[in-house]
């Protein structure tokens, strides 16, 4: 209801307008001032031009909100269909989710983006839609830039008719004697007309259009919260931040290096083994061939014994090369530490970074506080002066 509110504008303006030909005597046809007229009419065209400029953004507006109430309710009813699971995969290969321009263009640097972030099935990187989507594009869309401006514009088109009636009236008063300046009281009082008039419809149309901008704006900002809330509940993209993908780093080179370590221990006692077999199969053969050969194969027996030596030896190099490993493996616990030691002083950063924002945010506070004292000052000095005058 709040964002048809503009509707109210133009009743207020065929009020004011009826008005303003009712006490100049166009229904009663006793035209008394065709100036102050002309005037009026002038004043309440610009005026008419504003409402129809303003009119046009807060209707772009409402086509924009309205769509993101629409595609809010559209992820609920998606989100319950898929049994209250995560619908982001759907909605990132719908690229016609939203219908209007500006939101389909916003939506479509959204996924860009997105999709220049992805690792694996999830997304590194802190973007978020209300990057795209947000108050900013609202007051774009809306023309806030130029209907902030609007309710001052008002105003001082009233004080400019009122300086405007009295250059009338004074320029038209004239006289030396009581007997000329009673003649010339008719004047001045018809250009008083015309300062009294423009200030009073002057000061109705800049109340009236603030209360309606500022009702329009609060409820498409409302709007835009209710889609966020709605989206990031139900279709928010899965992120991996840099600490999980930092831990998932050291799980995996701690994994790989218990393997490694396994591996080669599994290698160093099968090769041990092996050696003791040879040996005593080679033992046992040239036994049994002394007592059938004779001592012609005592050699062949010699060189089996070579050769079992060898294989102990290649046992002892397996070995290095295991203690080699283990000291691969010490200095990637090592790295693991120092990635830890990393992560605490991000964790420290991070803390320090919410203290700076903390403050920052109290300083824009007052700040604020400042700027709304000396607008109410500014306020009251106004009203001094016009109750002055």
């Amino acid at each position: 209801m709040k964002s048809r509110l503009f509707y109210g504008l133009f009743v207020v303006y065929a009020a004011m307008v009826a008005f303003v030909l009712y006490i100049n005597g166009v229904f009663t046809g006793g035209i008394e001032s065709a100036d102050n007229l002309i005037i009026n009419g002038v004043f309440l065209g610009i005026i008419g031009i504003l409402f129809v400029i303003s009119t046009a953004g807060f209707m772009r507006l409402n086509r924009l909100t309205d769509e993101l109430e629409d595609a809010a309710g559209d992820l609920k009813e998606a989100y319950k269909k898929a049994g209250n699971q995560n619908v982001w995969n759907e909605l990132e290969k719908d690229k016609d989710f939203f219908e209007e321009k500006n939101l389909r263009e916003a939506f479509t640097r959204f996924l860009l983006q997105m999709k220049s972030n992805r690792i694996g099935k999830r997304y590194a990187g802190s973007c978020d839609i209300e990057d795209y989507i947000n108050e900013e594009l609202l007051d774009r869309v809306g023309s806030s830039h130029y209907n902030s401006a609007i309710s001052g514009t008002m105003t001082g088109l009233g004080i400019l008719g009122t300086f405007i009636g009295l250059s009338l009236g004074l320029g038209s008063f004239s006289g030396d004697d009581i007997y000329t300046i009673s003649d010339n009281v008719g004047p001045l009082l018809s250009g008083m007309k015309v300062a009294f008039h423009t200030s009073v419809y002057g000061i109705i149309f800049s109340l009236v259009f603030n209360f309606v901008h500022r009702s329009i704006m609060a409820d498409a900002y409302g709007k835009l919260e209710y889609f966020l809330s709605i989206y990031r509940q139900c279709a928010a993209p899965p992120v991996s931040t840099g600490d999980e993908n930092t831990a998932a780093m050291l799980v995996y080179q701690a994994n790989q290096a218990n393997y490694m370590k396994e591996l080669l221990e599994l290698e160093r006692g099968q090769s041990k083994e092996q050696a003791k077999l040879l040996e005593q199969m080679a033992r046992s053969f040239v036994q049994q061939l002394e007592s059938v050969m004779g001592s012609e194969f005592k050699t062949l027996g010699a060189a089996l014994q070579t050769a079992a030596r060898a294989q102990t030896a290649g046992a002892e190099n397996s070995r290095e090369v295991l203690d080699a490993i283990s000291a691969l493996a010490q200095s990637n616990r090592n790295m693991q530490e120092n990635m830890a030691h990393m992560l605490e002083r991000q964790e420290q950063l991070a803390g320090e970074l919410a203290a700076q924002r903390e403050q920052i945010e109290k300083l824009c506070q007052e700040i604020s506080r400042d700027v709304s004292r000396q607008l109410y000052t500014f306020g009251q000095m106004r009203t001094l002066y016009e109750d002055e005058k």
